[in-house]
């Protein structure tokens, strides 16, 4: 017990130094200071020239072969337009995946072009290279159609008029000011012109609109909503491109100080605890990509943020990709997280070493792949330059798994718990409060996921294919959003609704000897049709032993409740009482065979949303209905979950 109390302080300390910190990137120097720490634009070098021929030859040299390889099948790429029409399909049908697919190439085909030509330095890569940035120059919109304003007079297109910097904008303000920091010299000998337009449309498109207009993303929105992971990943390529592009340096200094206070807005609301109520999906751009601001900074003054690496809220950010790890493969994924996202291993080893977490490191290096040399990844294309020159490093570190045996994040409201640290057999169960107003929110308040050896066995569905109705107010007529289709129940017919004001209340975790336990009252999460006044419910790990979910409720007029289960795994009726998952082993869920029917269906999967669905959890998904028989008023009931 002392051990636990000893803890608890420990925690309770850490989190109350991280919610005192205020303003820890803006706060520190005015934009004269900081136009003093700033190397000068001429004289930048975060990263050994192209003309430095002794310091890319210690640069990762398989890495470089792979690159050329690829590039070489990328010398007759014929550089695509987007059409119009491509543009339109986001409001025509809510496709936006067409627009994204040849926007997305022809960027990976000018990183992989330049890469290229940084390790091999013949000229081989300069005309497609050159073909890549006039396509891309002239191009309508820098971002996607998903991105552009709603209503009738746009339909679909964007207003070259009016230029804003959404995602992917920013991204590609990224891959031209690299192309022209390597290759300006030789830019020059095929025509002044190409650096001059890479400058004038970055100039337009990024600069301006971000020092003279506020963009949502900058800032919480009307409602209160804190800003999601669109404000450090757009403010990370912000910061490369002007601290590369911009020659001037009082703009630049300018721009990074507005910057900064950008960078606060997010930082600032962000939970003590660290936890990414994004999930570890958007955590790689969410915390990860204030991480690759201030190392970026720390590049461009001579470490002059290097202070932010002890800041408790910013460790906290940067620990919870591994202590929302299930297994190698599988992650927490409440909200719109995938179940098994792609680690950035390298910036999260970076990330840990610069923090001083040996456990964070081991954990980056773990998913280092040999196999994924020659591939630049799809977006933070700078942080390539970083891993090329770490190869020895990464090769010798030390890899592991830290997988934490019990972890709670107060301020996110979310536990997860395992049977065995440093281990993945047994059990692993996690369960979250909230509200459903958060980031890439779904309706789930009382939601928990269990696994067994690393494998799912009752699960969240997670996200599917983004479409135009995913970000827009029909959100919740997507089947995966909704709380009929999460492991809480529907009562009086009634699903829980979104926004603020639908949450849990008299939130409480616990642990102890063989066991962890989330309780919560998620009766607020449900309208007020409903007739729920309280629900109790609580999430139990016994640990070694079974998983137990006890829901305690008093309503004011009950008609009907329907508890739901889901999951990836034919199911079926043993005996009233006794249902079985056929996940990789069988897997038992008992219930009281007196007060409910069962109901087990197949979702059908025939929209484009569901197609994201089908790559990560296989072609079928399970939901099964427990359906109250005469229920009263007032009552509790018990779900137990066991391996045999």
């Amino acid at each position: 017990m002392k051990t636990i109390w000893m803890f608890m302080l420990l925690i309770t300390g850490s989190l109350l130094a991280a919610a005192q910190e205020k303003d820890l990137l803006s706060g520190k120097y005015d934009v004269a200071k900081l136009q003093q720490l700033l190397t000068p634009q001429a004289r930048w070098e975060p990263f050994p020239r192209l003309q430095n021929r002794e310091a890319w030859a210690r640069a990762d040299q398989e890495a470089g072969k792979a690159l050329i390889a690829k590039a070489e099948g990328y010398i007759n790429y014929v550089w695509p337009g987007i059409p119009a029409t491509k543009s339109l399909l986001i409001a025509r049908s809510g496709n936006r995946s067409e627009y994204e697919a040849i926007s997305f190439q022809k960027r990976q085909v000018l990183g992989t072009l330049l890469l290229a030509e940084i390790f091999e330095n013949k000229g081989r890569f300069i005309d497609p290279i050159v073909n890549g940035v006039w396509s891309v120059c002239e191009e309508s919109f820098w971002g996607v159609n998903a991105h552009l304003p709603r209503g009738a007079q746009y339909k679909g297109l964007v207003d070259v008029t009016a230029p804003f910097v959404d995602l992917f904008a920013a991204e590609t303000a990224t891959f031209l000011a690299w192309v022209d920091y390597y290759l300006g010299a030789k830019l020059d000998e095929v025509s002044p012109q190409i650096r001059k337009r890479i400058y004038y449309e970055t100039n337009r498109r990024i600069f301006v609109p971000l020092m003279t207009n506020h963009h949502g993303w900058m800032g919480s929105n009307a409602a209160g909503r804190r800003p999601n992971n669109w404000n450090p990943w757009i403010c990370s390529n912000w910061l490369n491109a002007v601290l590369l592009l911009e020659k001037d340096d009082s703009k630049r200094a300018a721009a990074v100080h507005k910057l900064l206070g950008v960078l606060d807005n997010f930082l600032n609301p962000y939970p003590a605890d660290g936890g990414c109520d994004e999930g570890p999906g958007y955590w790689g751009a969410a915390a990860a990509s204030l991480y690759d601001n201030v190392s970026m900074l720390n590049l461009a003054t001579n470490n002059a943020f290097s202070y932010m690496y002890s800041s408790p809220k910013f460790r906290n950010m940067g620990q919870f990709i591994y202590k929302a790890q299930i297994s190698d493969t599988y992650f927490l994924n409440f909200a719109d997280a995938v179940p098994k996202p792609g680690m950035a291993a390298s910036m999260i080893y970076r990330y840990g070493k610069d923090i001083k977490d040996p456990d964070m490191m081991k954990f980056g290096a773990f998913y280092i792949q040999d196999d994924a040399k020659g591939s630049i990844g799809r977006f933070q294309f700078f942080r390539n330059f970083f891993s090329l020159f770490m190869q020895d490093e990464l090769n010798s570190a030390a890899k592991g798994l830290p997988l934490p045996a019990d972890v709670w994040w107060p301020d996110l409201q979310v536990m997860a718990a395992r049977d065995h640290a440093g281990r993945t057999d047994g059990f692993y169960v996690a369960a979250k409060g909230g509200n459903n107003d958060e980031s890439h929110n779904h309706n789930d308040i009382g939601n928990y996921i269990v696994y067994y050896n690393g494998k799912p066995v009752l699960i969240d569905i997670g996200s599917g294919t983004y479409t135009a109705r995913t970000f827009s107010s029909q959100r919740y007529d997507v089947w995966f959003n909704r709380s009929d289709y999460h492991n809480v129940p529907t009562v009086n017919g009634r699903p829980q609704q979104p926004g603020p004001s639908f949450k849990a209340t008299d939130v409480a975790y616990k642990n102890g000897k063989g066991y962890s336990e989330i309780s919560m009252d998620i009766a607020a999460s449900y309208p007020k049709e409903a007739g729920i006044s309280q629900w109790k419910r609580s999430v139990r790990l016994n640990k070694g032993k079974n998983v137990e979910v006890k829901d305690v409720f008093k309503t004011d007029n009950m008609q009907g409740y329907t508890q739901h289960l889901m999951t990836c795994f034919p199911v079926e009726v043993v005996q009233p009482g006794t249902l079985v998952v056929h996940a990789e082993q069988d897997f038992y869920v008992r219930y009281p065979a007196a007060k409910f029917t069962v109901k087990v269906e197949q979702v059908p999967m025939n929209n484009e949303e569901d197609q994201g669905v089908k790559r990560q959890w296989g072609e079928r998904i399970y939901r099964i209905n427990l359906e109250a028989v005469n229920p009263a008023a007032a009552g509790e009931v018990k779900l137990t979950i066991a391996p045999r």
